[in-house]
């Protein structure tokens, strides 16, 4: 009968230093929702984002994505995917910044990163906010494609000169040049 309480009490114990380890670690990394002001910007695709990925500046999360729509009405922004993005109050952008998603590593996911611009004015914090210089992400598949067949195309023709003339077939002589008929 003790040796059942020591272990009920133990495992109360493991289980309790396990929620202040997982309460730390929500803590200190930035998972957190943030609260602030909302952007919007528009994309000609967005893969690998998503609502809550990370909005970074200089590699700082400084907001997240709250929702991304699919432009379905006729003209120039048809078709364009409108990211909603919530900025840190404190954070304010100037007009001329630049959002494009980027990759956190070859293997690893995608971010919304924003490089700031150099203007004086500054992006609207009312909610009306928007980001006008976009950049889409790379896609890593068109990427090798491009390296592929395009090395494939200039490198093939570069690479092996064309025959000569008289040129024979590997392992049989030349035949002799035929003299020029007046």
């Amino acid at each position: 009968m003790g040796r059942s309480v020591f272990e009920t009490i133990l495992g109360a114990v493991v289980l309790g230093i396990a929620g202040l380890f997982l309460g730390f670690a929500y803590s200190t990394s930035n998972v957190q929702k943030i609260q602030g002001y909302m952007v919007s910007a528009n994309f000609p695709m967005v893969d690998g984002v998503k609502s809550g990925t990370d909005v970074k500046l200089n590699g700082v999360k400084i907001g997240s994505i709250e929702g991304l729509k699919l432009n379905t009405d006729p003209g120039p922004n048809q078709f364009l995917v409108t990211v909603n993005m919530s900025i840190k109050n404190d954070i304010a952008l100037p007009n001329d910044t630049m959002a494009m998603i980027a990759s956190e590593s070859l293997l690893g996911g995608k971010y919304l990163s924003l490089e700031p611009g150099i203007e004086e004015e500054f992006i609207k914090t009312d909610g009306s906010g928007r980001i006008t210089r976009t950049q889409a992400p790379m896609r890593l598949d068109d990427l090798i494609g491009q390296v592929i067949y395009g090395q494939k195309r200039d490198g093939g023709a570069a690479s092996s000169p064309a025959p000569a003339p008289n040129a024979a077939p590997a392992g049989k002589a030349a035949a002799p040049a035929q003299p020029a008929h007046p």
